[in-house]
């Protein structure tokens, strides 16, 4: 009912024409919206991520240079070279400057020690004790010492992450020489390096890190201690061979950016990361759309409001017209309405008044007796066709749906859809033989799925009898009655064949299985069923060969034929013989 309401359909079409386009609108702005904020806050997060690391490597930079400023002292040079030849006091008293000044050049410098190598001494000193020298032969060679040595900037950063502080080691060398004259080593708080993160990220939104080339956790804004982390992506981060830019991560830990920065080798080499959340970067987005749902949800109550309101207005005619019809359909005859307007609808209503009042005038003649004699005949005899084929069709179909995937079923109601159509249309009686065929081919499809390998059949028509005018429906209740009475009863495969030849002005249909056949005695009885002139109840087993046998009669009189022999080699067949000069009504006797 819903697939055949204009009303219905207007509605659909009416929601679909603004439904549509405004659903469209608002998806593809939320799309465009959602990319461009995310685009904008990464690079905003790119942009603050390059300041922080720009104050962390001015920073750095302030520490290495109050160790490189020394290169400068020329006594404290000449002093180191000399090492393991001058001990004099004007010498160690330049030591003891350089690394108080050292220590005192910066707030969060804790302790300064310096590996002479010249004369393997130790100098130590720190903001609670003194200038401590000390002999540290086993130390020259240590593993941070050995980084500094080889890094080309003569520079290695050590964490000590539990202790919140890391160590500045650096090797003087005897430039230009690759000679190291010395390592020197500070101390220095993370706190100024926590300080400047802080600024960097939004708490509990956003996370931030600064990484060590060697992956050790300078700085973390998750709670938990930074050097017992294990993440997948950190490494990801420290191989990239860019300086900086943005890394997309999808995993069950974290989904979202990463926006990164390298900081120069000549300061450290250390990684400032930056993990921006989806939902923090599309949450301006969500809000969009989230008004834009609102406003569209109003705007779609009043266009489904308008749309019913305009349908129901067209449609209301034309639903009195089809409830006029059906009552023509039934009988009453009658118009049940004055006017539906001056529109087309309206003109329409007023000629199917004009037209009921016609037929009203050549129902009431003569006509219509015969008219309905013949026609109720045909449809009486149209109505015995037994329904069996189509509940096993169905059922066949159930079957496969459970056992099947769409393309079998859609097969099975196309070809089932084909017949019912056929089978259907009361107002063709006669039709080409191509009509025929096809309607079997389907009904034979149909039942080579129900049946598979157990079912083989044949159609052998001459392309030459295809536009000959044949009864409907005479090939199928013949074919019917093999599946009914033959084909569970067979020992092998059941086969099927159909032939249809033009001779001598006549169309020749042979229709021959592998059944079991028929007694003599069963023929004979069934040929004096079919042959008799009175309408027999007493056997309904071969109904269908019955009513093709009366149509034919009906419309060809004593010029058609339909006989009924065993084979030879096992089984049934039935031929007929039809006039090839068959027109609608040219041949028709009265068997009312």
């Amino acid at each position: 009912m819903f697939k055949n309401s204009i009303r219905n359909k207007l509605i659909v079409i009416l929601l679909l024409i603004t439904v549509i386009p405004f659903g469209t609108s608002i998806f593809v702005t939320f799309l465009y919206t959602k990319e461009s904020l995310k685009e904008q806050s990464v690079q905003e997060n790119i942009n603050l991520l390059y300041q922080g690391k720009i104050n962390v490597e001015t920073y750095l930079k302030e520490l290495n240079n109050l160790v490189l400023s020394n290169y400068n002292n020329q006594e404290y040079i000449h002093y180191l070279r000399t090492a393991n030849s001058t001990n004099n006091s004007s010498s160690m008293k330049s030591v003891n400057q350089v690394l108080q000044s050292t220590l005192y050049g910066n707030d969060s410098v804790q302790k300064v020690s310096m590996s002479i190598v010249g004369n393997n001494r130790l100098v130590t000193t720190s903001k609670q004790s003194t200038i401590i020298y000390s002999e540290h032969a086993g130390n020259i060679n240590t593993d941070n010492y050995k980084v500094a040595r080889e890094s080309d900037y003569n520079l290695h950063l050590e964490l000590l992450p539990s202790e919140n502080k890391f160590i500045l080691h650096r090797a003087y060398k005897n430039v230009p020489s690759d000679e190291v004259l010395a390592y020197f080593s500070m101390e220095i708080k993370l706190e100024k390096i926590n300080q400047l993160s802080q600024n960097l990220y939004i708490h509990g939104t956003e996370e931030f890190y600064i990484l060590t080339p060697e992956g050790q956790f300078v700085f973390s804004s998750e709670p938990f201690s930074p050097s017992s982390m294990e993440v997948p992506w950190k490494e990801e981060l420290i191989n990239a061979t860019e300086e900086n830019g943005q890394l997309e991560w999808n995993d069950s830990s974290f989904q979202g950016v990463m926006v990164f920065d390298k900081i120069s080798q000549a300061q450290g080499g250390w990684v400032i990361v930056k993990r921006l959340p989806f939902t923090t970067l599309y949450e301006s987005a969500y809000r969009v759309a989230t008004i834009n749902i609102v406003f569209g949800i109003l705007g779609l109550s009043l266009v489904i409001f308008a749309s019913i309101l305009v349908s129901f207005k067209i449609s209301k005619p034309i639903r009195v017209l089809v409830q006029n019809i059906k009552q023509i359909e039934k009988g009453n005859m009658k118009v049940q309405f004055s006017s539906l307007g001056n529109d087309e609808i309206g003109i329409l209503g007023h000629r199917f008044k004009m037209m009921v009042e016609r037929l009203n005038d050549y129902i009431n003649r003569e006509y219509k007796l015969e008219l309905e004699n013949k026609t109720n005949q045909l449809k009486v005899l149209q109505s015995q066709v037994n329904p069996h084929f189509l509940y096993n069709t169905l059922q066949s179909i159930g079957t496969m749906a459970l056992k099947s995937n769409a393309p079998d079923i859609y097969s099975s109601l196309t070809h089932l859809s084909q017949i019912m159509r056929y089978n259907m249309n009361m107002e063709e009686n006669i039709v080409p033989l191509v009509k025929e065929i096809n309607y079997t081919k389907s009904y034979m499809l149909l039942l080579k799925q129900r049946f598979g390998d157990d079912l083989f059949y044949e159609l052998n028509v001459n392309e030459e009898t295809l536009d000959v005018n044949v009864p409907k429906m005479i090939l199928q209740p013949i074919i019917e009655n093999y599946f009914k009475h033959g084909f569970h009863a067979r020992d092998s495969i059941g086969k099927i064949n159909l032939e249809c030849k033009k001779s001598n002005d006549y169309l020749y249909i042979n229709i021959y299985d592998n059944g079991v056949g028929m007694t003599e005695a069963r023929l004979n009885d069934i040929r004096q069923d079919l042959y008799s002139d009175k309408n027999s109840n007493t056997n309904n087993h071969h109904i269908g060969l019955r009513n093709v046998h009366r149509r034919l009669k009906l419309y060809y009189s004593d010029q058609a034929t339909l006989e009924l022999e065993n084979r030879s080699e096992g089984g049934l067949q039935v031929s007929m013989r039809l006039p090839l000069g068959m027109e609608d009504g040219i041949y028709e006797g009265n068997h009312y």
